[in-house]
């Protein structure tokens, strides 16, 4: 009996090889972005807009009314029509188009060149307003009309009229005006910033005349050249930030009176929703004490008191900034990890309370100086603050609160009197567009068992929290919060193809208690009996995360690839990685990659223990932080990883930007040991296996000094790592430089692991 066992056993598997051999084999170009036939393989997408409460589904022909049923209603108008109307062929699609009046019937078109208002009903051009040539930053307001814009470091406002007016004019290198600052740490990503009214315009000034200027070099011309890339590295001089508004009507300019150290940080400028506050988180340069401070927008006069002060020993982050009820201009809600948990807060400015300091969870200290309450309580993180359903006075947002891998859609009543309830489907990592007054979202998500799914649901209806979150990754999901209808469920693009089994799971961390999760991949073909090559793929440092509910637990292209060539692929999030706490991330503080190699590790002993994986033959890949990491373990663990591909590294933390460097690892004259042991210089001699470090020429982000000055230190220490640049590019590569780049890393571990 054990021997027909045994055949039958070897038949199925063969049986299962042969179907997956007659399956269709993917290229890289099939797996990525940047490759010409990535699109086609895609899940299909439905474009979606909201006109007022009304869902539409925007195509490249059409823009359709979607019913509550679900299905397609009337056309509101087509390209063909818009074109008609314009005169000439000016849209070309109909999926980036937006509706900007609830209430009128007008669709806004904005091309390189200008910006046009149009009534799809009466068929007519509303508005229109020319770009300006060079512009950029461009920030249009829909209660005014007016644009607000760059030309080279200078700010520019143009009326709803057309009359433009240039509001500084010594714009230069060092000093920039109306771009983003603080190297778009913080939440920022922008310079200008635009009141409700569209009367008043609130935008940075960045002095950076005080930094060196870092030497990148264009090969382009016939002699090359340098140009300038101011780049702040940690311990040293800083850009200096100040905020101004102008009144668009008076044509004056106030700067905000900050009384604080220009290199403190000024971030999420908030306006009141009647134009004449302006509210500006602030922070020190230790990034250990913030507060909010609130502007007179006619004086720049600063508030006698902040309307709240946060501090903790390690570092404090704010990261959005303030947003009021619609029906009450004298509440609003902020986000902050106070609590250890990033959680949504309502601030009541009419309500003072006595300054009194409380130790948060999180190991901080809080001072409230206005009535600030929680409106979120949980271990969990709030990811995404939607809106407001405004009819039941509730606040939207995306959390993983039944999960730390489900991201789900939630509604919890601002009174704070009642429960959370879940909006969406229980399951997966889901995303929402908000209708006007929030009574509507449309939802998409996908899960390790759903492609992709686009749903009309309503925001009052739902199921409340569970008592015990789930701590169990296939956890029973909750099937569904309110009574919502589906728009779109997208067939599996690769049904065509030989696709390898991919599944998650969670393993302890080196502190013994905390679970870490992880994303298996197996060989296309896979047999238990063989042992195969295993590469880990790594970031691991702070606001990334590699491991979630989605389709195929938020895996890479690449992997897929290597996969089919007969490699197994793990990814683990170690402690330092984004969403599960601030504790989570802050385990790594003033050490940088001492206890997310610890992590790793535990992982790496989780792939010794399955007999299929061949412990002789691991590698190691990762980009960026994930590049830092790869050096790392190569030369921290030398007997462990025959092969790394290590992308734009970080080599040393001294080198690296104020902002992002200093909220880790303080400054180097304040953490010498912990900028010593992270360095990656002192452990160039320690290098065995074959490392191939390979980086953008003029990468802005990891500075070239970073590599080369490991390399140098492996000259020095008689070690041999590879090297490989791609002149002219980034931090990142894209488009066909995207294809060489993964061809370059697959032939590498092609080469020396297999």
């Amino acid at each position: 009996m054990k021997r027909v066992y045994t055949l039958a056993a070897a038949l199925i598997t063969a049986s299962l090889v042969m179907s997956q051999t007659t399956k269709k084999s993917f290229t890289l170009n099939d797996l990525l972005s940047g490759g010409s036939t990535f699109w086609n393989l895609q899940p299909k997408y439905m474009f979606s807009a909201w006109w007022g409460e009304q869902p539409l589904e925007l195509s490249v022909e059409k823009v359709q009314r979607i019913e509550a049923d679900g299905s397609r209603g009337s056309t509101l108008f087509t390209t063909d029509d818009l074109n008609a109307i314009l005169g000439e062929k000016k849209v070309h699609t109909c999926s980036n188009l937006t509706f900007p009046y609830a209430s009128q019937p007008i669709v806004k078109i904005q091309t390189q060149k200008e910006i046009i208002l149009v009534d799809f009903q009466k068929k007519s051009i509303v508005w229109r307003a020319d770009i300006q040539d060079g512009a950029s930053e461009l920030t249009w307001n829909a209660e005014s009309r007016a644009l607000a814009y760059c030309i080279g470091s200078n700010v520019f406002v143009q009326t709803a009229d057309g009359e433009r007016c240039q509001l500084t004019s010594d714009g230069n290198d060092d000093i920039v005006y109306g771009h983003s600052v603080s190297r778009d740490e913080f939440g920022i990503s922008g310079g200008l910033f635009w009141s409700p009214d569209g009367r008043r315009l609130a935008f940075y000034k960045k002095d950076q005349s005080r930094i060196p200027s870092y030497p990148q070099v264009d090969i382009t011309q016939r002699i090359a050249a340098t140009y300038v890339d101011k780049y702040p590295m940690a311990g040293c001089e800083t850009e200096d930030v100040s905020v101004a508004v102008y009144d668009v009507e008076s044509r004056r300019t106030v700067w905000l009176a900050n009384d604080k150290p220009l290199t403190d940080y000024m971030t999420n400028l908030s306006w009141a929703p009647d134009s004449k506050k302006l509210f500006v988180f602030e922070l020190n340069r230790d990034q250990n004490f913030m507060q909010l401070f609130g502007y007179d927008a006619f004086t720049g006069k600063k508030d006698t008191e902040p309307v709240i002060e946060e501090r903790h020993p390690k570092y404090v982050e704010p990261l959005h900034g303030l947003t009021f009820l619609p029906w009450d201009q004298t509440k609003a809600v902020m986000q902050s990890q106070r609590d250890n948990w990033n959680h949504l807060y309502l601030i009541d400015f009419n309500k003072n309370v006595y300054p009194e300091w409380r130790n948060a969870e999180g190991g901080g200290t809080v001072c409230n100086h206005k009535s600030v309450s929680l409106l979120t309580p949980g271990k969990f993180v709030v990811r995404d603050f939607l809106g407001f359903n405004e009819k039941t006075k509730a606040a939207l947002f995306i959390g993983n609160v039944t999960h730390p891998l489900h991201h789900t859609v939630w509604s919890v009543p601002v009174s704070g009197r009642g429960k959370m309830r879940l909006i969406s489907a229980g399951e997966g990592v889901h995303s929402a567009t908000i209708s006007a007054d929030g009574s509507q979202i449309i939802d998409t998500y996908s899960s390790p068992t759903v492609v992709r799914q686009f749903s009309l649901l309503p925001t009052n209806k739902g199921i409340s929290i569970p008592k015990e979150p789930s701590t169990l990754l296939h956890y029973t999901p909750l099937t569904h919060g309110g009574e919502g209808t589906s728009l779109l469920t997208a067939d599996d693009p690769w049904k065509d193809y030989a696709v390898p089994e991919i599944t998650g799971g969670s393993i302890k961390a080196a502190d013994g208690t905390t679970d870490l999760y992880y994303r298996l991949i197996k060989p296309v073909g896979f047999d238990a009996a063989k042992k195969y090559p295993t590469v880990v793929y790594v970031y691991g440092g702070p606001h990334a995360h590699n491991v979630q509910a989605s389709r195929g637990y938020y895996f890479r292209g690449w992997e897929i690839y290597m996969a089919q060539l007969g490699y197994v692929v793990f990814v683990l999030d170690n402690r330092g990685s984004q969403y599960r706490g601030l504790r989570f991330e802050q385990a790594t503080f003033r050490h940088l990659g001492d206890e997310e190699m610890r992590d790793q590790m535990c992982g790496v002993e989780f792939l010794k223990s399955l007999p299929y994986v061949d412990a002789e033959r691991l590698g190691v890949h990762g980009w960026s932080f994930g590049g830092f990491m790869t050096t790392n373990l190569m030369c921290s663990y030398p007997d462990v990883f025959k092969v790394g591909v290590a992308g734009g590294p970080v080599i040393d933390w001294k080198y690296y930007e104020v902002m992002y460097g200093e909220r880790y690892m303080d400054r180097p004259d304040e953490n010498v040991e912990g900028y010593a042991s992270s360095s990656l210089l002192p452990k160039a001699k320690n290098l065995k296996g074959r490392l191939q470090i390979i980086l953008g020429y003029n990468d802005p982000t990891c500075v070239p000094q970073h590599t080369l000055s490991f390399v140098r230190a492996c000259i020095d220490a008689g070690t041999q790592p590879d090297l490989f640049t791609y002149p002219g590019d980034g931090h990142n590569m894209f488009g066909t430089d995207q294809i060489h780049l993964h061809e370059r890393i697959t032939r590498y571990f092609e080469d020396y692991l297999k």
